[in-house]
């Protein structure tokens, strides 16, 4: 598959993010999902945010992340809140 800045939402900062936590593609991407690669990003960076786990999920729907679903938006949230 292609380089991970071709999708929606990831521009070459997150790209570098998501190598520095060995998420190299697109298919790597896909296979981990959103709240998997959040994670990993947060362990890694300790500070990630939300927009940037609603950033994963909306490349990985094909999205703006802005155009998610308020059900997705609302599980994301709570994912998101379980790491305070």
């Amino acid at each position: 598959m292609g380089k991970l800045s071709d999708l929606i939402n990831i521009g070459e900062t997150m790209e570098k993010r998501l190598a520095a936590i060995e998420i190299y593609d697109i298919e790597t991407l896909m296979n981990i999902g959103s709240k998997e690669a959040f994670i990993k990003l947060r362990l890694f960076e300790g500070d990630t945010c939300l927009s940037s786990l609603c950033g994963l999920e909306g490349a990985i729907q094909g999205i703006r992340w802005h155009h998610l679903s308020s059900e997705t938006k609302e599980d994301l949230k709570k994912f998101f809140n379980s790491f305070k």
